[in-house]
């Protein structure tokens, strides 16, 4: 049956060094005043290019990545894997601006679906538009009533050649990859262009994936219409359901700009959005696959439980859940015990280009009302039997 609070299972990776190593970078996070300060600290030394990467790579990136490359992310790869759960390798270096660096981003990413393709316990792969174009360039294409310049289009065809060669070695090789959601400013063009892809390579075999952010109000009505079109096309219509990650950004621009936040009124809002899509997709599996990307217990109790209600089996191939490493292991660890099909995403890079993408981790631990607290009850919880056991 079923429990997420089964500690003994959630860490049965985790070595008594680990969880102690993990129950103070917990501590830590928890605190907003450290984690400004921290923030302040890192970003200072990279500046100064003061040697910090032997600290960091001991702390909150053992914690949180899977190495520097992928071949460092082989032991994690395979300690997952030897309990079920699958990796999902996302190469995590953000704020590029040059096409030098586009490229040698998009060659990684293929390089990530050809190890897949290698090793069973690597069932997606994933990639952000911006880890692979101008961001600026996508706000642009993202507004309709822009004028786009002969040499902007030439740029915006060289992105989408990038997403079409990503997609077509997914395709090639039967991996299916996600496209990770981003700011609404720039979502709409992002949607167009996945749906694209889908309209290319899901035609046999769920290959691509478009990620919807549950926090956004209008997005179980987009699922809705996402749905239509792609039984109108005789496409599946792949979906990584999230509740979001730009909420305070998305609030502070709507603010600035003076147009209406398109982000829900509160969090209960989102909750229940979250969990009708679920319902939904459920519903209309025919037309779905499903990678529920959550580390909320609620949504993860009801669609085990949907599941179930909907004579889906735990293993169906169409429907996963799926975390963050470092992160919720009493979710991942316990659905995989009970036969669901789970994923971890493992994030990868240099130490130095992955920092923002750590320090984001670290603000989210921090703001999730809860998320820090239940990591170290649980991490206290497991410590405690394992004394006892002693």
């Amino acid at each position: 049956m079923l429990n997420f609070e089964n500690t003994k299972v959630a860490f049965k990776l985790k070595s008594n060094l680990d969880l102690n190593r993990a129950y103070w970078l917990f501590r830590v996070i928890g605190s907003p005043f450290i984690v400004k300060l921290g923030k302040a600290i890192t970003l200072a030394a990279l500046k100064l290019r003061l040697p910090i990467n032997f600290i960091v790579k001991r702390t909150i990136f053992k914690q949180f990545c899977g190495g520097e490359n992928i071949e460092e992310c082989s032991e994690t790869i395979t300690a997952l894997g030897a309990h079920g759960i699958g990796t999902i390798l996302d190469y995590s270096v953000e704020g590029k601006t040059e096409d030098d660096d586009f490229e040698r981003t998009t060659q990684i990413i293929i390089d990530t679906i050809i190890k897949a393709d290698s090793q069973r316990e690597i069932p997606f792969a994933v990639f952000k538009i911006t880890g692979i174009s101008d961001f600026g360039l996508l706000e642009k294409a993202n507004n309709i009533d822009e004028i786009i310049r002969a040499e902007d289009q030439i740029k915006l065809d060289q992105i989408k050649e990038r997403i079409n060669r990503i997609c077509s070695i997914a395709y090639e090789k039967g991996v299916p990859v996600f496209i990770d959601a981003e700011e609404s400013w720039i979502q709409d063009i992002i949607d167009i262009w996945a749906f694209e892809m889908m309209l290319k390579f899901n035609t046999s075999k769920t290959i691509v994936y478009n990620t919807i952010q549950m926090y956004r109000h209008d997005r179980f009505e987009f699922l809705k219409k996402c749905r239509e079109e792609a039984s109108k096309n005789g496409i599946t219509y792949g979906v990584k359901l999230v509740r979001g990650a730009y909420m305070e950004k998305e609030r502070a621009r709507a603010l600035e700009k003076g147009y209406p936040s398109p982000i829900q009124k509160d969090k209960a809002a989102t909750d229940t959005d979250y969990n009708k899509a679920q319902d939904y997709i459920l519903k209309h599996l025919s037309d779905f696959a499903l990678v529920a990307g959550t580390h909320n217990e609620s949504s993860s109790l009801m669609l085990s439980e949907a599941l179930k209600n909907h004579n889906i089996g735990n293993g169906d191939p169409r429907v996963y859940f799926a975390q963050l490493l470092g992160m919720s292991d009493h979710i991942s660890f316990n659905l995989a015990n009970e036969g669901f099909n789970v994923a971890k995403y493992v994030p990868f890079g240099p130490v130095k280009e992955v920092m923002p993408y750590l320090l984001r981790r670290a603000d989210e631990n921090t703001s999730v009302a809860g998320q820090t607290g239940r990591e170290l009850g649980l991490i206290l919880t497991e410590k405690k039997r394992r004394r006892s056991r002693a």
